[in-house]
């Protein structure tokens, strides 16, 4: 029926997973990146499978009535923002049609979307990121635009995002519309410093050169500033310099550090670091509570949501003040120290050493004396080490936030033997949500969804932080 470049006109029905949108020809699928839903659009077969095809758009020959114009320039190449042409209450619309979607396929729920309430909107949709992550590399992407302009490009130097797709290219940024004005001048800022000094990029292929990443973390809440320059070397002169010069243009910045990781891996974490300026953290707050927050720790990166994806929490678990809760993958402790007000105790668990080290800190910082912060494998705590369950035998409630894969399924079947009241899942991933709590309710059918609410962290993008109330119900 088709061929790899062949063009056709399709006109895109919804969106799905990754950004993507589909259109059917005849029941036959064919997937299509940067439209939206109700665009009629001539779009270049790419990829011909069995069952369905993928499809770059060529032409928009009507565009949809949910359309509107990118705020960014780099729209459409970049890929942070797979959304940015879509109008934004569309897009709250979608998250939710996403969330029944992933509890109908993945979980089998019938009826779902009787219980999926409307998707929590974001006030910011711009700047409203708290932190963000540049990397450096020696081999720039040329814009068309650029390829067609007679300006001398220099090719061998760019401070961007990486495209998607593309680990060896990455795409110059001068703006971005998700974080604040400050932190684009900063990033602006270096990338001209560092040309200037002619300072080398380190590079993969050679191992060798000596910039990586920038990152900029902010708190909304408090003003702090934190520049983190992550290197291949430790060069205390170059990093002493370039702290002053930073600070002479932006004496508001708080706190000033170098990450050093001498691996090949590209990752924006060094193996040890060094301060600059200031104390090596910034704090954020959340709610009546102060956080420290470290160059690699992890925070909410949307702070002013997360206020309210907390508070929501604490409306579906609906505490008592003699509630025991479990808080699986506490991470920083930041749910824990959110909800200690409400309840007896909390326990939290973590498997990242440094993330319990942070949580104890700031339950510290904000004297909490109710909160405990447990370091382990979560399988382990609930299988083999069970000695900390001496002190805090029964929950009443369990909180859970574990990465996007989801608990691994003894961690489930742990979960519903405990038998709390209320289990209160909150995910960044629909679909392994589903599945896990589809499991859960196979190990323990005495448990019902009662609530669900999607929460939107991040406006312009696809992803959806989603809330899940699980309650035991007689007969248990």
């Amino acid at each position: 029926m088709f061929q790899v470049g062949s063009e056709i006109e399709i006109k895109i029905e919804k969106t799905v997973f990754e950004g993507k949108s589909i259109a059917r020809v005849n029941g036959f699928v064919i997937f299509v990146r940067n439209v939206v839903p109700g665009d009629v659009v001539r779009v270049k077969i790419m990829k011909l499978k069995k069952s369905y095809a993928e499809a770059e758009p060529v032409e928009i020959i009507q565009k949809s009535n949910l359309r509107v114009e990118p705020r960014c320039k780099f729209f459409g190449v970049c890929g942070g923002c797979k959304w940015q042409n879509l109008e934004y209450n569309a897009q709250l619309e979608f998250k939710r049609d996403h969330v029944i979607e992933s509890f109908e396929r993945i979980g089998g729920f019938k009826g779902i979307d009787k219980i999926v309430l409307k998707t929590l909107p974001s006030d910011e949709i711009f700047f409203y990121r708290n932190k963000i992550e540049f990397s450096f590399s020696d081999q720039r992407w040329i814009l068309d635009d650029e390829i067609k302009s007679s300006a001398k490009i220099d090719k061998n130097f760019a401070l961007g995002f990486h495209l998607p797709d593309r680990f060896d290219k990455v795409l110059d940024i001068d703006e971005c519309f998700l974080q604040s004005e400050l932190s684009n001048q900063i990033l602006n800022f270096t990338r001209d410093y560092f040309k200037s000094k002619n300072i080398p990029i380190y590079s993969t292929e050679r191992n060798e050169g000596y910039l990586r990443f920038l990152t900029i973390r902010e708190g909304k809440n408090t003003g702090d500033v934190m520049v983190n320059l992550v290197t291949f070397e430790d060069n205390a002169e170059i990093m002493s310099e370039f702290t002053n010069s930073l600070l002479s243009k932006f004496p508001s910045i708080t706190t000033i550090v170098n990450n050093i990781n001498t691996r090949k891996a590209q990752i924006a974490v060094g193996e040890y670091e060094r301060v600059y300026h200031g104390d090596g953290t910034i704090t954020e707050k959340l709610g009546d509570y102060i956080f420290q927050i470290s160059s690699n720790s992890f925070f909410q990166t949307n702070t002013r949501q997360a206020e309210k994806l907390y508070k929501k929490i604490v409306e579906f678990a609906n505490f008592k003040s003699d509630d025991v809760v479990y808080d699986f993958y506490s991470g920083t402790g930041t749910i824990s120290i959110f909800i200690s007000s409400f309840v007896r105790n909390v326990v939290g668990l973590e498997l990242v050493e440094s993330a319990v080290e942070d949580a104890w800190r700031n339950a510290e910082l904000n004297r909490i004396k109710n909160c405990r912060f447990i370091a382990g494998d979560l399988r382990e705590k609930l299988y083999t080490d069970k000695s900390w369950m001496r002190e805090f035998p029964k929950p009443n409630v369990i909180i859970i936030d574990p990465p996007r894969s989801g608990m691994h399924p003894d961690v489930v079947k742990a979960v519903a033997r405990i038998k709390p009241e209320r289990i209160v899942y909150v995910s960044c991933n629909p679909t392994t949500q589903a599945r896990d709590i589809k499991l859960l309710i196979e190990y323990e059918p005495n448990y019902a969804i009662e609530l669900i609410q999607p929460v939107d962290m991040f406006p312009h993008t696809y992803h959806i932080e989603n809330i899940a109330l699980l309650k035991l119900h007689r007969g248990s």
